[in-house]
């Protein structure tokens, strides 16, 4: 049986699963988690391996070779528009919003990135990076404070000075830099 030809990304979250399946058998079989004088090679490697288990892959995190020397975007909050889900709370339409934020239509949505520029300037991104933004609500509902790093020029459609209050899944670096840590929203 031959082997699917995986993308470095899929090969990356394949490699991952793998890992915390093999963390998971090694915890359930109760090797010991932590470094001791005890644990025997495997016991170690297996402890090391739950360590490096950073974060679930996606588009833009900044892990592949050709990511790694792009700055990471300082994000504020995110939200996803599609045709079908709009964030809760927004009663007009996809189409309405798209016109509004001044891009197409896109059967696979937009995702709305609000930042800074130059240390406190507010700004919304429009970007064609659907999956990285759903990477990244993956890695922060696991309490993982990530940012992507800067998407290619051509899937940014449109920058808006100011949020345009669509963000409403705040960033743990956003929280902090915005004093919301411990605070209701």
């Amino acid at each position: 049986m031959t082997r699917p030809q995986l993308s470095e990304v899929d090969y990356l979250r394949e490699i991952e699963r793998l890992a915390k399946t093999v963390v998971s058998a090694a915890t359930s079989e109760q090797l010991p988690a932590g470094d001791s004088e005890d644990e025997g090679p495997l016991q170690r490697s297996v402890s090391a391996l739950g360590r490096a288990l950073l974060h679930y892959h996606f588009p833009l995190d900044g892990c592949l070779d050709e990511e790694v020397a792009r700055p990471e975007v300082p994000l504020a909050a995110v939200a996803i528009i599609r045709p079908e889900a709009m964030p809760i709370g927004r009663h007009e339409t996809y189409q309405h919003a798209c016109s509004r934020l001044g891009v197409e239509p896109r059967p696979e949505g937009w995702a709305l990135w609000d930042t800074w520029v130059d240390g406190n300037a507010k700004v919304t991104m429009v970007v064609s990076a659907v999956d990285t933004t759903e990477g990244l609500l993956t890695n922060w509902a696991k309490g993982r404070n990530l940012l992507p790093v800067m998407p290619l020029p051509s899937q940014i459609a449109q920058v808006h000075a100011g949020w345009t209050g669509w963000a409403s899944i705040f960033s743990p670096y956003g929280k902090r830099k915005l004093g919301l840590n411990g605070r209701p929203f």
